[in-house]
């Protein structure tokens, strides 16, 4: 997706962190996977934590906080803050936070160019919990994936999700945002610039 000042990611602050009303469905896909970036050389964490959804909690919350107070994502922070999310999101995931963090995994892997694992963290997001109240913003971000070229390339597959949003949340602002998204599917930079300055000029005339 290009960087239009309408369709810019949206960023999840820590305010992000509350309830959410999911479906409760169980994970089936394995942290490895959501986590490919995970240090085979780090101590694997006690069985009894792993199953401790409030130290899990505790921790991902921390990496949080602490991606929240960089300018710069470092990199060795970023693959921190992931396992984190990951971790809890697969071993906690009949808990309402999970999808949130599956989102965070999405967010924070993109932001240090991890396509493909910002990809298996928003579909597991998307299919797992139906009821999640923030799923077309993954269905958005992961729409956003395919639509920029640098990224997933797939401009079918962004157009698909892109009406998936409208008919699914057909009220909602991603909905808005979504056939906006469509009218800019395929058209280069400079065109996208030359729609904006029409609409602009359109506007000052009126």
């Amino acid at each position: 997706m290009r960087m239009v000042p309408k369709f810019i990611v949206l960023i999840f602050s820590l305010a992000f962190l509350s309830a959410c009303s999911t479906d409760g469905k169980t994970s089936k896909v394995s942290p490895d996977e959501m986590n490919s970036t995970s240090d085979s050389s780090q101590p694997r964490l006690a069985k009894n934590f792993l199953t401790d959804c409030k130290k899990l909690y505790k921790k991902a919350k921390s990496m949080d906080s602490t991606l929240m107070l960089q300018n710069d994502i470092d990199t060795a922070t970023a693959n921190l803050a992931i396992k984190s999310f990951a971790d809890f999101a697969y071993y906690c995931a009949s808990d309402s936070m999970s999808p949130v963090f599956l989102i965070k995994t999405a967010q924070v892997a993109r932001a240090i160019n991890n396509i493909s694992q910002a990809k298996v963290a928003l579909e597991h997001c998307i299919d797992n919990y139906l009821n999640f109240k923030d799923r077309p913003a993954a269905l958005f971000l992961l729409a956003q994936l395919y639509d920029e070229p640098m990224y997933l390339n797939n401009e079918n597959e962004a157009k698909h999700l892109y009406d998936q949003i409208i008919v699914e949340y057909p009220k909602s602002d991603w909905a808005l945002n979504a056939q906006a998204a469509l009218t800019f599917l395929g058209k280069s930079d400079k065109d996208i610039m030359k729609e904006f300055n029409r609409k602009n000029k359109a506007k000052k005339k009126n």
